[in-house]
């Protein structure tokens, strides 16, 4: 499994100052064994990933943890720039009263989208699931947690034995008297139990959790520790809210902040990781 982040920033773009980890919304390439790729969320580096695969694409598949605009403003400049004989799906939550179909349509049309969706051909939309469904060498698994509005994390395993735990916006330690709590009781963790690698939102510091309780967003205190949890051997933060230099300092405190079990990695725009 190869694994390659192309938008590591949420709620807001970043500049100058985010050169290093990145300027661009939450979207991440995987790629299997088979040579199935999975492309999760589609924030503005689903862009980048667009512009660096121009030409190869015969098939797309897309999983959306949820309908904000910093996980789904790539859509508008990626899918008419696609060929028309590109196949894509796109997967992402439906609510009790909405499929996701209808949900999404609201954004992918006028005046917010310059098409409409019924327009472009061979874009087939589907509920996101609790139940497993398969793409290639990939069985997904998606299942809701806690944050603003209906949004789903995806755990994806790989025929050939990689995992991969994402839940790019996620708030564990919500309601908890102390954190972590039992397994039982933590959102996400049938998610992460045990994976290789767990993608995770580590936008606020402690001090800025406890003004922001109840945003929907996750201290990096209670990233490490529900990596920790949940048994996983690499932990990569995600959906950054702060210029280089502060997450620099976030990372070095975090990494010494307790001798974790598993390995620390600050998201980058860019990176690649190769999961044996």
């Amino acid at each position: 499994m190869r694994i390659t982040l192309w938008g590591t920033r949420g709620s807001r773009g970043g500049g100058s100052e985010t050169y290093r980890y990145g300027s661009h919304t939450s979207c991440v390439e995987v790629a299997g064994s088979d040579g199935t790729t999975l492309v999760l969320d589609a924030g503005s580096g689903l862009r980048r990933l667009g512009d660096a695969a121009t030409g190869s694409w015969d098939r797309v598949d897309l999983l959306l943890s949820h309908l904000h605009v910093d996980h789904v403003e790539g859509l508008a400049a990626f899918l008419p720039g696609l060929d028309a004989d590109v196949e894509v799906s796109v997967r992402g939550p439906a609510t009790a009263t909405s499929h996701f179909s209808t949900r999404i349509a609201r954004y992918l049309s006028p005046p917010l989208f310059p098409v409409r969706l019924r327009d472009l051909r061979r874009v087939h939309l589907a509920d996101a699931t609790s139940e497993p469904f398969r793409i290639g060498c990939f069985t997904v698994r998606a299942e809701f947690v806690i944050h603003a509005g209906p949004t789903v994390g995806f755990r994806i395993d790989d025929d050939a034995g990689p995992s991969l735990a994402y839940l790019p916006d996620h708030e564990p330690a919500l309601g908890a008297e102390r954190f972590p709590m039992h397994p039982t009781w933590t959102s996400g963790f049938a998610l992460a139990d045990g994976v290789d690698v767990l993608i995770h939102d580590a936008q606020l510091t402690a001090a800025e959790y406890a003004v922001r309780r109840g945003t929907g967003h996750c201290a990096i205190d209670d990233a490490l520790v529900f990596a920790e949890l949940s048994g996983v051997r690499r932990l990569v933060t995600f959906h950054h809210d702060h210029d280089d230099a502060e997450l620099d300092r976030i990372h070095h405190d975090a990494r010494h902040a307790h001798p974790w079990s598993f390995e620390l990695v600050p998201g980058r725009a860019g990176a690649t990781l190769e999961v044996a």
